[in-house]
């Protein structure tokens, strides 16, 4: 439904929703009247264009392309999580996650790369998979976008089929907590890795049966 049937907000700056409109991100694209790439890597690409804006004005943007990525909240037969600790040097702080990585495998779908990073990044395997969240991590500047999932019929790797872990990985620390201990842990500000709070958050509104709120 066209934005123009919404109206004014009674007393408030902003307008209401129309009836029947569906609250939903939007396909657009400005014009982009030029573009450069001063660095790329496996990793990440910066790109810097000039955007003319419906206006008629230009604006600089740079945006750093990035592999899309996946999160998995891995939840026990007893309502526990878990967790990995782990060095994020951005930040320079030893941040509290949900088990994530990268598309970065052609071809690869989401749910597959899903169960790949939980096997590799926690020795465990599931038998249920549904599909909880879907986030970008920070559009102002950035293109990831992030599926989370939840897994649950939890059962260990096989020792002879574990995955070497390295670099930062190797560093892990794995805890089980239960859910309800998680969310506290969010909204009280101990956990803001922003792929975590969001799959936490949902899985706590699935558990609930609720997503009206």
């Amino acid at each position: 439904m066209s934005a123009a049937t919404r109206v004014a907000h009674p007393t408030l700056p902003g307008l209401l929703l129309a009836p029947g409109e569906q609250l939903e991100d939007r396909a657009e694209s400005w014009q982009v009247r030029s573009s450069e790439t001063p660095y790329a890597s496996a990793f990440v690409d910066v790109v810097l264009d000039q955007v003319e804006t419906p206006e008629g004005g230009t604006i600089n943007r740079t945006t750093v392309r990035h592999d899309d990525a996946v999160g998995v909240v891995a939840l026990d037969d007893q309502g526990r999580v878990l967790l990995l600790e782990q060095y994020r040097h951005p930040v320079r702080e030893r941040l509290v996650e949900l088990p994530a990585g990268l598309l970065d495998i052609e071809g690869e779908s989401a749910a597959d790369a899903a169960a790949r990073e939980l096997a590799e990044e926690t020795d465990l395997v599931a038998s249920e998979w549904s599909h909880l969240v879907t986030l970008r991590s920070s559009p102002g500047f950035t293109d990831e976008r992030v599926e989370v999932y939840l897994a649950q019929g939890l059962e260990a790797v096989a020792d002879d089929a574990r995955t070497e872990r390295l670099d930062e990985e190797a560093d892990m620390t794995s805890v089980w907590v239960p859910l309800g201990d998680a969310v506290a842990a969010v909204l009280d500000g101990r956990i803001t890795d922003a792929l975590t709070v969001a799959g936490l958050l949902a899985c706590q509104v699935r558990a609930h049966g609720d997503t009206s709120a």
